[in-house]
Parts: C-alpha cells; sequence; structure tokens
C-alpha cells in the first residue's frame, strides 16, 4: 500500500474541508498496518437519468482513493432518493416514484463504470437495510436526534422562518443518509459541500451507535460551462458523460482559463507534480492555455468515448474554428410538414437542436442560430419545402435537414 504521505497528498487535492485530518491519518496508519483497506463511501440520489461532469468530482475522488488501494463503496439512494434530499430546497420536494428511481439507477451503474474498476467497486443500495426495517426502528432512528439540531442546518432555518412547510419525512433524510454510514461502517464518506450537514450527521449518528465515526470529506460544488452557475441540467450549463465526442470536446473548450485549471484539479487524472507544473507553466506562460485546453477536452473525452474518438472530436474542432469550415459528419434529418412552409422554431424543434418553444426563442434572440450560413434574428422568419437546409446552433451544433412535405 501506497505510504501516508502520499495518499494524504493524492486525497487533499481539491477537497474544502477534511474532518478531519488527525483522524484520517490515524485511519491510514492503521490500514497500512493491518493491510486492510479503508471503507470509502459516496452516495447518489438517482433523481436524474443522466451524470455530467458536476457528478463526477466525487466519483473521480473515489477514483484516487481505488487507486489507493481503499475499498469503494458506491451507494444509490434508491430509498431515500424516493424521499427527495431537502438540500438546498426552498419548498418540499416532490417525491420521485420507485419507477423513476429505478430506471436511473440503471443508468448510473452503466456510467460509473467508464471511471471506476468495476471489479473493485461495490455497488449498494439503501433499500436493502431500509426496507426491511420496521416501525420501531424508524421511531428509534428519529430519537437520536432533537428537532432544536436539526433546525441549525441553513435551509431548514429559512424556511422555519418564513413559515414554509417542512415535513417530518425531511427531517429524516439525514438520519437516513446517515444510518447508511452506520450499516456500511464506513470509515470516510465524501461529498459536495452543499452535504457538510448530513455528512457530520453521520459521525454523530456512527458515534451514538458505537463506531468510529467516519472521516468527512467535502468535495467542491463544479461550476458549469458559464462559470458562475453550479453545473445543472436545468440551466444548460452542463456537460453531460452520455453526450457525443465533439459536444464534450467543444464545452470544455469553451471554459475560461480560470476554470479550465478548477477542472484539472477536480476532474483530470494528471499526478500532483504534473499539475503544479501545468499551473506553473500558465503562469510564467511557459504552457499556453489553449494547448493546456486541448489536453484537457482530449482526456476528458477519451474517459467516456476512447481515444480515436477524441481525436476525431479535436480534428472536427480544429475544423471547424480554425479553418472556418463544418464538421465531416454532420447528422442528416428529414422532416415532413403538412403545410407549404414551417417556422424556425419549429424546425429547431423537430430537428431536436432545440428542446422547447421559450429555448429555441432566447437561442434566436441571442443570435445563437445559422441557417445555410446566415444569422436568424426574425423568430417568426418561415422555411419552404421541398428544399434543404444547413442548420447551426452556437459555435458545435448542425444538422442536415430535408423538409418534405
Amino acid at each position: 500500500m501506497i505510504d501516508i504521505t502520499a495518499q494524504l497528498s493524492m486525497i487533499k487535492r481539491g477537497a474544502v474541508e477534511l474532518i478531519s485530518e488527525d483522524e484520517l491519518l490515524e485511519k491510514l496508519k492503521k490500514s497500512i498496518k493491518t493491510g486492510k483497506p479503508l471503507r470509502i463511501k459516496a452516495g447518489f440520489d438517482p433523481t436524474a437519468p443522466d451524470l455530467h461532469l458536476g457528478h463526477t468530482v466525487l466519483i473521480q475522488k473515489l477514483k484516487q482513493f481505488q487507486e489507493l488501494g481503499h475499498h469503494i463503496i458506491f451507494l444509490i439512494g434508491d430509498f431515500t432518493g424516493m424521499i427527495g434530499d431537502p438540500t438546498g430546497r426552498s419548498e418540499t420536494r416532490k417525491p420521485l416514484t420507485r419507477e423513476e428511481v429505478f430506471k436511473n439507477a440503471e443508468t448510473y451503474k452503466k456510467q460509473i463504470f467508464k471511471m471506476l474498476n468495476p471489479e473493485k467497486t461495490q455497488i449498494v443500495f439503501n433499500s436493502e437495510w431500509f426496507a426491511n426495517m420496521n416501525v420501531l426502528e424508524v421511531v428509534k432512528l428519529g430519537s437520536m436526534q432533537t428537532v432544536a439540531r436539526m433546525l441549525e442546518r441553513e435551509d431548514f432555518k429559512k424556511r422555519f422562518h418564513n413559515q414554509q412547510d417542512i415535513t417530518i419525512l425531511e427531517f429524516y433524510y439525514p438520519l437516513f443518509q446517515a444510518y447508511d454510514s452506520v450499516y456500511l461502517k464506513a470509515d470516510v464518506e465524501l461529498g459536495g459541500t452543499d452535504q457538510l450537514f448530513n455528512l457530520l450527521m453521520g459521525r454523530t449518528l456512527q458515534k451514538k451507535m458505537g463506531q468510529e465515526p467516519q472521516v468527512v470529506i467535502t468535495m467542491p460544488l463544479l461550476e458549469g460551462t458559464d462559470g458562475v452557475q453550479k453545473m445543472s441540467k436545468s440551466l444548460g450549463n452542463y456537460i453531460g458523460i452520455t453526450e457525443s465526442p465533439g459536444e464534450i470536446f467543444g464545452k470544455i473548450m469553451s471554459v475560461s482559463d480560470d476554470l479550465m485549471v478548477k477542472y484539472y484539479e477536480l476532474l483530470s487524472s494528471l499526478s500532483n507534480t504534473e499539475l503544479e507544473e501545468l499551473k506553473q507553466g500558465l503562469k510564467n506562460g511557459t504552457a499556453h492555455p489553449r494547448d493546456a485546453k486541448v489536453r484537457l477536452a482530449k482526456e476528458i473525452t477519451t474517459r467516456f468515448h476512447g481515444t480515436d474518438a477524441a481525436i476525431k472530436a479535436a480534428s472536427e474542432f480544429d475544423k471547424v474554428f480554425k479553418s472556418k469550415g463544418i464538421p465531416e459528419d454532420i447528422e442528416e434529418k428529414t422532416i415532413t410538414i403538412q403545410t407549404d412552409d414551417i417556422g424556425v422554431i419549429d424546425l429547431l424543434k423537430a430537428t431536436a437542436l432545440a428542446p422547447s418553444t421559450s429555448e429555441a426563442r432566447r437561442l434566436i434572440q441571442q443570435g445563437g442560430v445559422s441557417i445555410d450560413g446566415t444569422k436568424i434574428s426574425d423568430i417568426n422568419l418561415r422555411f419552404p419545402a421541398h428544399k434543404d437546409y444547413l442548420l447551426q446552433v452556437g459555435k458545435r451544433r448542425f444538422a442536415k435537414v430535408s423538409i418534405k412535405q
């Protein structure tokens, strides 16, 4: 097993808080002495079908622990997902159905093994233990914490002050997440900075139930491509790991130079030494930001689609942006209409270049739509049938469209 100094350096990389470093050192010493790996836990509620790079910050940290020889527990919160995490919520969350949870969970299982070693990763569902709990055990769990302690949580405090509903079930969410750590005998739990209350609750419950408390490591919430807001599909600033190689590559190339460095620290597999060399090179001018960004885009694209796809994505990117050309492999679509022509908004929706009327209108108004090389500004513009068109949305998305009647 790797020595403590090297392990600690890798574990602390990019972390916001480590509670506590002394406890972690003791656990690492014991692990080396006994040859028994630490049990590293991270939980994910399957609230959406697809993961984006923001989710992979924790998965990358799990991968680092895995490479250090420790036991990785990827917890899918199928039970807690049906309750809904109240973190950051200003109102009671609508619970997911069991069908929605299991459908999303299956996609998670497929996606995480693009980063983690499937033979060395334990996947667990917390319904395995919660589904078998009787009412008395659930009541006993509720007795482990006070309402006053729960109201110390910032989002609960705000809602209580604003006289907004807080259900008893939401109070149970941190307790259920904490009990996951008790059941799994976690030595370390990872989570985003917004999960600190829940993570610390795990320490509290472990102590009360006679276990050595887990070490808590919080990781930053990754900003999206806008460089401001937390990466989120609803905000449109996300980079999905199931997106096409060209989309992943192009979106990474669009982030700011400062954000690129953060992406390197949290997402890249560069060693700490290589990372410091890169930072120094960017600082003193011996490394060009664009070259560094290409390197990162290739690494991330390779991770989810393979080397050949990453090389092709880089080539297509150069062709579009350097030569002002268009990609070679543009998706061709045929749409059939009942009228003589079609409006530009309906055309964008029909070709899936815009998911909704409001998004299509926004793209046009912001100057992000071109047809046959001409930028479109009129949201009421119409296009005749029996013609072919080249559509472009933003800098990277193209479609060849044939309109039939």
